[in-house]
């Protein structure tokens, strides 16, 4: 199953202001557990286009199950929208029983968990882990990592967040390239920048399309999806975060640091800015949307773009085009750097949001069902179940000459085609916990190429960039630590201002809106961002990781 972790950082910088805007009305509206409760389990969640969570096939097998009468308080997959609807619906204290959320698409940060918790409207879950699920307590124990980080500092347990190993989310700053363009100009991928620039040049210069027309885009990207954070760990470790991450943060020893105001990285712009003089990078590379881009790979005009970053292909080029352009491009590893740096960006498995968060309004027996119920999804019967669907429908057991994704794997089941007017599970609501051993023992097509087979393109992918993960000791844990509630709203204010500068600033000096080899710009830069908070917000973050 492919995993779109689009990082939304416009959206989510809005809606966290939102958050703190309302917290206040929310404060006054703590109720108490099961007044005025209507006799259904009311469950706020998301719901895809084409499927209906009432009638769902999982839906109605959970509510025979446990016998649960569901309500469902539906919002869409759109971030800004979902985020904005979540928040409202606990405005007033008219909130549900349940929260039912997936993390790429809107979930609660840790500090509105804190904030939530200390008002009892989100409730602790730890005697209800401890007492009905088995399942969820299993996991913690076979995953401490993500145990620990479901602890608030009070000790309770608030929200639960998804751990999945997606091997392909591990590393997810690569570079796609055009390898039918590389054979048509006798290249090999290029393994360092050097090589790199030679080979865009190539590709602007040279028709690697063959019809005639200087129309090759060597290299794009979008706001959604940078070119930097790949080009940049060929000069220095460019952290690249998922939802609430903090920025390119790392760690020199026990001491947090900003990595976007060394000379390291000063130099990986610069390089990137010589790329954008010659014209080997899309103009928009800084300014279009992820459409944009994947409109690029797929251009009426036939196959123009070269290469672009992405978790995966499917990011510049539709998948299974009957023209077959989307098997043109392969991932190329980290390039070494001229003083012979080389590495990539990692993810962990610990998510900070929160998924699956339970109110005062659940009834004592709601509460015990809906454990129960999130305890299901932490076996492989409830996993298949829940996140495809009925067997012989929506999987199959794994038989005969079927192959792992991980080779290393015995083979356990094969997914089925779906489509979402199916309605048969509640796929991305369901993923809470799939462990390498679960996920990477789904059969899958031995044609990388071929749509069957495209997690075993990526799963081949990702074992080039495994190699060059960064050392543990440099990466910033920001997914494991919890807000100080005293200090949480600022540090949201001063994230959002250094983070958004940054992304604006180093779009401007790749492009070279500002000179990136001018000493004052470069020095007014970072005048700017001390300017912003920077040491505050290095001491904030740093407090924390002291505490944890």
């Amino acid at each position: 199953m492919i995993h779109n972790r689009s990082v939304r950082t416009r959206t989510r910088a809005a809606a966290a202001t939102a958050v703190v805007a309302l917290a206040a009305l929310v404060a006054g509206c703590s109720g108490s557990s099961g007044e005025e409760d209507n006799g259904r389990f009311v469950v706020f969640s998301p719901q895809q286009t084409g499927s209906d969570l009432a009638t769902n096939a999982y839906t109605e097998q959970v509510a025979e199950e446990l016998d649960l009468d569901f309500e469902w308080q539906t919002t869409t997959y759109d971030s800004a929208a979902a985020a904005e609807n979540r928040q409202v619906s606990l405005v007033g204290g008219d909130y549900p029983d349940a929260y039912l959320l997936i993390d790429w698409v809107d979930a609660f940060t840790r500090a509105e968990l804190l904030r939530y918790g200390q008002q009892g409207v989100a409730l602790p879950l730890n005697d209800l882990i401890a007492e009905h699920a088995p399942n969820i307590t299993a996991a913690m124990e076979a995953e401490p990592e993500w145990a620990e980080a479901l602890y608030a500092p009070d000790g309770n347990i608030y929200g639960i967040s998804r751990w999945d190993e997606c091997y392909h989310c591990s590393y997810p700053a690569k570079l796609w390239m055009n390898s039918t363009w590389l054979d048509e100009l006798g290249l090999e991928q290029p393994t360092t920048t050097d090589e790199f620039r030679d080979v865009l040049r190539a590709f602007k210069n040279d028709d690697p399309n063959g019809n005639g027309e200087a129309d090759e885009v060597p290299l794009s990207g979008s706001v959604d999806t940078s070119i930097i954070p790949y080009i940049m760990n060929a000069f220095t470790y460019a952290p690249i975060g998922g939802d609430g991450s903090p920025g390119p943060l790392a760690l020199n020893g026990d001491q947090v640091v900003m990595q976007a105001v060394t000379d390291e990285w000063r130099e990986g712009l610069e390089f990137i800015n010589s790329l954008f003089d010659e014209d080997l990078v899309d103009a928009a590379a800084f300014s279009q949307n992820a459409e944009a881009l994947l409109s690029l790979g797929n251009s009426s005009n036939g196959v123009v773009l070269g290469a672009g970053p992405g978790l995966h292909p499917g990011v510049i080029v539709t998948i299974d085009q009957e023209d077959g352009r989307d098997r043109q491009y392969d991932a190329v590893p980290p390039l070494t750097g001229p003083e012979g740096w080389s590495t990539t960006s990692g993810n962990s498995s610990v998510n900070p949001l929160s998924m699956f968060v339970l109110t005062n309004r659940a009834t004592e027996e709601e509460q015990v069902k809906a454990i129960q119920m999130m305890d299901a999804l932490y076996t492989d019967e409830g996993r298949l179940a829940a996140q495809w669907g009925p067997e012989g429908v929506a999987w199959e057991p794994a038989s005969g000459d079927d192959e792992a994704l991980d080779p290393e794997l015995e083979p356990s089941f094969e997914a089925l085609p779906y489509e979402d007017t199916q309605n048969l599970a509640w796929r991305s609501l369901a993923q809470y916990y799939n462990p390498a051993e679960f996920r990477n023992a789904q059969v899958v097509a031995t044609d990388s190429y071929t749509l069957a087979g495209y997690e075993r393109r990526l799963f081949d992918a990702t074992e080039q960039y495994a190699p060059f993960a960064p050392e543990e000791d440099t990466v910033f844990p920001y997914y494991s630590l919890w807000p100080d509630l005293e200090t949480s709203a600022e540090l949201a204010e001063v994230q959002t201002n250094i983070t958004s500068y940054i992304t604006q600033a180093n779009a401007e000096f790749a492009t070279g809106q500002r000179d990136v080899t001018d000493d004052a710009e470069w020095d007014a830069y970072l005048s700017d961002l001390d300017g912003l908070g920077l040491a505050r917000y290095l001491e904030l973050w740093q407090e924390l990781y002291d505490a944890a």
